[in-house]
C-alpha cells in the first residue's frame, strides 16, 4: 500500500478501463501516431538511416539499429519545489501491468509487461526537487521496447501528478496546522470519479506526516468513496440544508440527529445558519447536555452517548460578520470565520455550564462536558490562514479544508508537474544516454524492482 508496509495496491483496486486504455483512448494523440509509425517500421524491417550527434563520438554501427523495435529507458520525475509527496505510483504500475503490449494481426492483445524492466518507489516517498531538470529524482523507471508502453505516458503521468498534488497539498496544510486534524472536504469541487484516488492520497499524506512529525493525526474524509482504497468511511456534520428542513432551528436539527443516528457518528453541529455562532452553539449545548445528564442519571449510558456533542462548526461566509463579532471596519478581521469569532466561541462554550443552574454534583461533569466540545473551523482555509491562526493561538481544534487541496498553480506554489523522458536507448545490447538537451538520466536509490 505504501512506504509503510512495502506492499502495493493490486491492479483491481483501480477499476481501470483497460480495453480502451490499450487502444490509446486516454493518450495524447501523438503517442498513437508514434506507435503506429514504429510498428510499420518494424513490420517493414527498416533500419536507421540518419545521423546521431549524441552518439557521433562512439564507434557504433547505427545503420543496423532496428528503430521500430527500439528499446529505451524512460524515467518519470516530479518538478515541484522543494519537494513533493509521491502518490499514484501503484495506479501507474497497474496501467503498465494491464496495458503494456500490442495488438497482433488478428487484433488480439499481446501483453508484454513481463518483458519490461520496471523500478518504482512506493507511494508515500518524498521526492526533492531543486529546480534543475538535469538533477531530478525519478519515481518510476521503465526499460523495454518503447512502442509497447508509449501509449501509457499520458495516463501514468496523470495518475502520479494528481495523486502527488493532493498528497503534497494535504501535507503542507498539516504542517501549517501543527498536528491538528484536517477534515478533507474537496469532494464537492471535482468529479465524483476521482474521490477514491484523492482520498487515498489524503490518507498517505496523513500517515507520512505522522511518521515524520511524531503526531498521531486521525484521517477525516467526508465520503465513503474517499476511503474506498484504505477501508475508511466518510463522516462529517449536518448540512445547512438539513437545518433548513428544520425551519432554521439548529438545536431541533441536532436533537433529532442525536436521537436517531448511531452513537458512533460524531455529533458536530453546524452553527452559522442564523449568523449567530455563539448563540446557536450555546443553545445546542444546553439541549444536548440536559438530555445527556438525564440519561446518565438513569444509568442509560449507551443512550446518553447519543447526546455527547463532539464539536461545533462555524462556517460563516466571507462576506458576513457574525453577530458576536464587534465591527472593526476591517473586512478580514470582521467577516467569515476569523480569530475573534473563534476566541469568543471558545470562551462562551467553556463557561456555558455556569448559567445552567445545575446541582452541585453536576457542575464538575458539566464543566468537563463543555470543555471537551471541539471547534471545527471551515470556509476558505489555506496554509497561510491556518498558520496565522496557529501563531495567534486561536483555539481551533480541527481545520476543514476544501478546494485548496485540489489547487495546482504557480501562485499557490502547488503546481505539481511531472515529466516522463526517454533518457537512454539500447544499441547492440548496451545502454547509451539519449535525452533531449537540458535533461539527463538520473538515479534514485529508493527505486525498487517491480515484479
Amino acid at each position: 500500500m505504501s512506504v509503510f508496509d512495502g506492499k502495493r495496491l493490486p491492479p483491481e483496486t483501480f477499476k481501470l478501463d483497460v480495453e480502451r486504455m490499450r487502444r490509446g483512448w486516454y493518450s495524447d494523440k501523438y503517442f498513437l501516431n508514434i506507435v503506429a509509425l514504429l510498428a510499420q517500421l518494424a513490420e517493414r524491417d527498416e533500419r536507421f538511416e540518419g545521423a546521431s550527434s549524441a552518439l557521433a563520438h562512439l564507434d557504433l554501427d547505427l545503420g543496423s539499429v532496428d528503430v521500430g523495435n527500439i528499446e529505451v529507458e524512460m524515467q518519470w520525475f516530479p518538478r515541484r519545489k522543494p519537494y513533493c509527496l509521491v502518490v499514484g505510483v501503484d495506479k501507474a504500475l497497474a496501467m503498465l501491468k494491464g496495458c503494456a503490449g500490442y495488438f497482433d494481426a488478428q487484433e488480439r492483445f499481446v501483453n508484454t509487461y513481463d518483458q519490461l524492466e520496471v523500478r518504482a518507489v512506493h507511494d508515500g516517498f518524498v521526492a526533492p526537487y531543486g529546480g534543475d531538470p538535469t538533477h531530478v529524482c525519478p519515481v518510476l523507471k521503465v526499460r523495454g521496447r518503447y512502442r509497447d508502453f508509449a501509449l501509457l505516458e499520458t495516463p501514468t503521468l496523470g495518475a502520479i501528478t494528481r495523486g502527488s498534488r493532493i498528497a503534497t497539498n494535504v501535507y503542507e496544510v498539516l504542517e501549517a496546522a501543527r498536528g491538528k486534524a484536517i477534515m478533507y472536504f474537496p469532494a464537492r469541487f471535482d468529479a465524483h470519479e476521482v474521490q477514491a484516488a484523492d482520498g487515498y492520497a489524503y490518507r498517505i499524506a496523513v500517515d507520512v506526516f505522522n511518521q515524520r512529525s511524531g503526531h498521531s493525526v486521525k484521517p477525516f474524509v467526508s465520503t465513503d468513496a474517499q476511503g474506498d482504497w484504505w477501508a475508511g468511511a466518510g463522516g462529517g456534520t449536518i448540512a445547512h440544508a438539513a437545518i433548513a428542513c428544520f425551519l432554521g432551528d439548529t438545536t431541533e436539527a441536532m436533537m433529532a440527529f442525536s436521537r436517531i443516528m448511531p452513537p458512533e457518528v460524531p455529533r458536530i453541529a453546524l452553527v452559522d445558519f442564523n449568523n449567530d455562532c455563539v448563540g446557536d452553539s450555546l443553545r445546542v449545548m444546553r439541549a444536548l447536555f440536559d438530555r445527556w445528564m438525564e440519561l446518565t442519571d438513569q444509568r442509560h449510558h449507551d443512550q446518553a452517548r447519543r447526546f455527547k456533542l463532539y464539536a461545533v462548526r462555524p462556517d460563516t461566509s466571507g462576506n458576513m460578520r457574525d453577530v458576536s463579532v464587534p465591527p472593526l471596519g476591517d473586512r478580514r478581521l470582521d467577516c467569515g470565520v476569523n480569530a475573534r469569532l473563534v476566541f469568543a466561541l471558545r470562551e462562551a462554550m467553556d463557561n456555558a455550564w455556569r448559567s445552567w443552574n445545575l446541582p452541585r454534583a453536576w457542575q464538575g461533569p458539566a464543566q468537563q462536558w463543555c470543555r471537551e466540545v471541539r471547534i471545527v473551523v471551515t470556509g476558505g482555509f489555506k496554509p497561510d490562514k491556518i498558520r496565522e491562526f496557529e501563531a495567534l493561538g486561536v483555539p481551533a481544534d480541527i481545520y476543514g479544508v476544501g478546494s485548496y487541496l485540489l489547487s495546482s498553480c504557480d501562485e499557490h506554489g502547488t503546481n505539481n508537474d511531472y515529466t516522463a523522458d526517454v533518457v537512454r536507448v539500447k544499441i547492440h545490447g548496451e545502454w547509451y544516454p539519449m535525452a533531449k538537451l537540458g535533461r539527463a538520466p538520473c538515479e534514485n536509490p529508493a527505486l525498487e524492482p517491480v515484479a
